[in-house]
Parts: structure tokens; sequence; C-alpha cells
């Protein structure tokens, strides 16, 4: 199991009541994201260099409980669901001090060619495939 990603909460990502605005959540999506394929081995940056991109079809959030200015988060993150061509992503937010849980959500992603293209990762990249397959809860 990959160790959650941890992120310390920013003064410039509060908003007038003093909370973390809920835009940022998305961005921590991407950034456990990101970081986790990259402890993974399978980094953006590899992919990218053999042609695949995994674009974010959609997105969701579902607040539990606020997250404040300073507070250090864990998220947690899972293959939900994974196919040749497609993926879900889910997320837990939670409260390093605490343990209490601030966040979920998910993040729907598919592989393209670059250039637009659909392509099923298991046979272009059946390497990367294995691997997303062996931290996946199901197909």
């Amino acid at each position: 199991m990959i160790a959650p990603y941890m992120h310390k909460a920013q003064y410039y990502e509060t908003d007038q009541m003093g909370v973390i605005h809920h835009s940022n959540y998305l961005r921590w999506f991407e950034e456990a994201r990101v970081d986790w394929m990259d402890r993974l081995g399978i980094g953006y940056d590899g992919l990218e260099a053999e042609g695949i991109v995994i674009p974010v079809l959609s997105a969701a959030c579902e607040y539990k409980s606020m997250v404040r200015f300073g507070e250090t988060v864990a998220i947690h993150l899972s293959i939900s669901a994974l196919s040749g061509s497609r993926m879900t992503v889910a997320y837990r937010v939670l409260n390093t001090a605490t343990g209490e849980l601030r966040t979920t959500g998910t993040t729907s992603h598919c592989f393209l060619k670059k250039g637009g293209r659909p392509v099923s990762l298991k046979k272009a990249c059946p390497r990367v495939y294995e691997v997303l397959a062996a931290h996946s809860e199901g197909e």
C-alpha cells in the first residue's frame, strides 16, 4: 500500500470564512494523484513520453467537515474502477492529528494517445496497466 499524500493547508487556500475554499480540494486531488503515480513508478511525465495522456472526465467532492489554515491532511487514494480505456480514482482526506474524515471525492479519467484518440492502456502500455490493476479495488 502506498502511503497517503500529506498536505499542510496554506493561508492563500482559505476563503473569507477562514476555511479552505472548496476549489482547492480538486487541486489537492491532482497533487495526490500525480505524487501517487510517481511513487508507483508510472509518472505522468513518463506516460506522456510514451504518448499517453490521462485527462479528467469528471470530478466530485463531498465535504464532511472543514479544513482550516495550518491543518495537515492525509489524502488517501485508490483506484475504484479500471478498464483498458478508463479509470476512476477515489480520495479520502483525513485530518492527521485527529483522523477525522474531512472530504471524499472521485475523479474519472480516460486514456488517450496524444492528439486525442482513445487508447486501451492494457494494449498500449501493458506494464503501466498491470501496475494500476495491482492497486485497483475492482475492474
